[in-house]
């Protein structure tokens, strides 16, 4: 065993017990045994979470793939303020260990690298909710060589702030059962760039339009998935959204992600999401819950909304997308990894 944690060069599992948080010495722990699998859970944000046994070649294949991307080698620093419990905090330890690279950990918070004094960072993975303390504190951004983002949807004006200010950011796409992501998307300001594959990853798409990654290297190498995209050559899609989250309202499909990701610059201080109620005329029809702690839960009343709201989602919109009902929640519920649960209704 080898891996160099906060700045210490541990040779055993007892070393880094000792300089590092208990969820980060489990992992490792678990790592170097005797089994050729280690545990994780999927992240509950379309379902209950699910154990799922990781093989630990495929996480190797999967640390090696990102590792070339970014050029991590035995002389760079990874940050992880992500927890190891999770597979993205766990990735970003195999891929210190497999490139022999320092990493450093500190306790999640939506305040990342407050306390780090130390130099340059070479890769950093975040979270969204991490990002506007980066973004607001001076010096931070400055630190840091390249960025990977996942674990929800990236907010447009923290997209573009980012893109416009040259910081080397991407969108991750990927699943607990693929070890993390298999497709990155450069953070832009204009144009929205596609997912592209990493390493040898390709992909297809099934009859129902949702996305089959095939991994070659893997213990199984196709991962069937319910994500609806628009793909561009086997190497490059666009992702749509969830098929699970499709809304059929008057025949017609449109998918929630889309419809939020034209809404981020009209409502840029409010969380928000897109769903969905049965409707006796539309089969569905398009609900916007919005997160106000100041209101009771329940519907907002169409007179309520400001018709200068109303107008702007208009112009942005089709028709058969802008809501026809509007949601107050106190507070959205999450899964444990930070994840906003959509559905808000029972049907």
């Amino acid at each position: 065993m080898y891996i160099n944690v906060n700045g210490i060069k541990c040779q055993d599992i007892e070393d880094v017990r000792t300089n590092s948080s208990k969820a980060f010495a489990d992992f490792v722990e678990e790592y170097f045994n005797d089994k050729d699998y280690v545990m994780a859970h999927t992240s509950g944000s379309t379902g209950t979470p699910k154990p799922v046994k990781l093989c630990k070649a495929d996480m190797v294949v999967s640390a090696r793939l990102t590792n070339g991307f970014f050029g991590i080698s035995n002389d760079s620093v990874l940050y992880l303020p992500l927890s190891p419990t999770y597979i993205a905090g766990k990735m970003m330890i195999v891929r210190a260990i497999e490139a022999g690279a320092a990493i450093y950990e500190e306790t999640p918070s939506n305040s990342p690298l407050a306390d780090y004094s130390g130099g340059h960072i070479d890769l950093i993975a975040v979270v969204p909710s991490q990002l506007n303390f980066l973004i607001n504190t001076p010096g931070l951004l400055d630190k840091i060589g390249a960025m990977i983002v996942g674990g929800g949807q990236l907010p447009g004006k923290i997209e573009h702030w980012l893109a416009d200010r040259g910081v080397n950011a991407y969108k991750t796409y990927g699943m607990t059962e693929t070890c993390s992501h298999v497709a990155l998307a450069k953070v832009s300001s204009g144009e929205v760039n596609p997912y592209t594959a990493v390493g040898n990853v390709t992909f297809e798409c099934d009859a129902r339009g949702c996305l089959v990654v095939n991994v070659p290297q893997f213990s199984v190498p196709k991962y069937v998935t319910n994500d609806m995209v628009r793909l561009i050559d086997n190497r490059n899609f666009y992702w749509l959204g969830r098929i699970d989250n499709v809304i059929n309202t008057g025949g017609i499909k449109v998918f929630p992600e889309e419809i939020e990701a034209k809404l981020m610059k009209l409502i840029p201080h409010t969380r928000f999401f897109i769903t969905s109620c049965q409707s006796d005329k539309w089969g569905e029809e398009v609900v916007l819950a919005l997160e106000y702690p100041s209101l009771p839960d329940g519907e907002i009343k169409t007179g309520e909304i400001k018709q200068g709201f109303v107008d702007e989602m208009k112009k942005v919109l089709p028709a058969c997308a802008v809501p026809r009902r509007y949601m107050a929640v106190k507070r959205f519920r999450e899964t444990k990894s930070g994840k906003i649960i959509r559905r808000i209704f029972d049907n």
